[in-house]
């Protein structure tokens, strides 16, 4: 197999994990063989309540092999001591750092992260790199060492460079899912769900299926229209951005699908719909004879009409304010943004946090939204602000 055809086959995986967590270490073991390293670990995750992070995703592979131990390990024992961690989240975005650029001469003599835990986690000479995830989380990649003594050569690193936005828009598109209550759900599967918008391209563009939540929009005209079969944005310079993505996302030989994102305006909410464009890889078909072309994700941040603060402080036992405030960040508010809600200080809505997870017997803000949104049949989707289309 030549290098695109192994790309190729890397994004298929990629684009095909979205859907379901328990794809993403063979997926690993593809990027693996295309970068030539040892391994590679993903994790991504949001401002906690003592400004650490709360971790929403994190896999550590090797070769197509999950490591739970060590993600026990490092998250029980060493996330707090790493001193890699405030200088990788005040990288640029993408920018690809090599790990002992991040330490000190001394820290890499004394460092027992770098000395003891690295070593065994086949990492000393890794690569860093930091994306900007939805709603203002932090992707954090880490590229293990290279498997032979030729160290980072430009293939390997060009090699991660161009799988970045595809890794980034993996993130976007499992979160999206995440928050439908999707994850796990085939192709097939989401054009039941009714917490987001699906709609399935072939690979000339044409719309194939939508469900019921999709087909409302088109009908209403709101914010999404179909014309002659085929998806379009209602403002010219919007659909200019959402052809350019579908055009993208589709894929022939030689030519892999990149996806994307873009917020899209509505003429009767002030709101804007959050579109996710991701390819889809049919094996076997000829672009020509049909087949899958690309899967939309249509999410609309203020569908949360059943998240009722009473009902939540009943059932948790939480205080008026408390319940207020547990529904702001199940509705996916920062904390900044529920101070100004509330008209409470940044310092007094962390001191109602504390005392939420407390009663709750939690610790993560991830638990608590998986408790409020448990309460209720509508989902908790996250707001995810500016989203830029992914770049190829």
């Amino acid at each position: 197999m030549n290098r695109q055809d192994l790309f190729e086959r890397t994004l298929a995986s990629l684009y095909a994990g979205m859907l379901s967590d328990a794809e993403w270490p063979a997926t690993s073991g593809l990027i693996d063989e295309i970068c030539g390293i040892k391994g590679n670990f993903l994790a991504f995750g949001d401002e906690a309540v003592n400004d650490d992070i709360d971790i929403f995703f994190a896999r550590f592979c090797y070769r197509g092999q999950r490591h739970a131990a060590l993600e026990q390990e490092y998250f029980g024992s060493w996330h707090a001591v790493d001193e890699r961690l405030p200088r990788i989240r005040t990288l640029p975005d993408s920018q690809l750092a090599p790990t002992p650029s991040l330490l000190s001469e001394d820290e890499l003599k004394t460092s027992a992260v770098y000395n003891e835990l690295m070593v065994r986690a086949d990492a000393r000479d890794s690569l860093n790199v930091r994306l900007d995830g939805p709603g203002g989380s932090r992707i954090v990649w880490t590229l293990a060492d290279p498997v032979d003594r030729e160290g980072w050569t430009s293939d390997r690193v060009g090699a991660v460079e161009r799988l970045l936005p595809h890794v980034r828009q993996f993130v976007r598109a499992r979160q999206a899912l995440v928050g439908a209550r999707a994850l796990g759900a085939s192709a097939v599967e989401l054009l039941d769900n009714v917490r987001v918008g699906i709609v399935q391209l072939d690979r000339r563009g044409r719309l194939v299926v939508a469900n019921d939540r999709t087909h409302a929009l088109l009908r209403r005209g709101d914010g999404l229209t179909d014309r002659d079969g085929r998806l379009h944005a209602s403002l010219p310079k919007e659909d200019a951005v959402l052809q350019r993505l579908l055009a993208q996302a589709l894929h022939f030989p030689g030519r892999p699908g990149v996806g994307g994102s873009m917020l899209v305006s509505r003429p009767y909410s002030p709101s804007r719909l959050v579109l996710h464009v991701n390819p889809m890889y049919d094996a076997g078909r000829e672009p020509d004879r049909g087949g899958a072309g690309a899967l939309v994700l249509v999410i609309d941040p203020t569908d949360r009409t059943d998240l009722d603060p009473e009902r939540v402080g009943d059932a948790l036992g939480l205080t008026r304010t408390e319940s207020w405030i547990a529904v702001l960040l199940a509705q996916g508010k920062s904390i900044d943004e529920v101070a100004a809600e509330t008209g409470r200080q940044r310092t007094t809505v962390k001191w109602h946090i504390r005392h939420i997870y407390g009663k709750c017997q939690i610790s993560r803000r991830i638990e608590l939204v998986q408790l409020v949104m448990s309460l209720t049949d509508v989902p908790g989707v996250r707001d995810y602000g500016p989203v830029r289309p992914g770049r190829s």
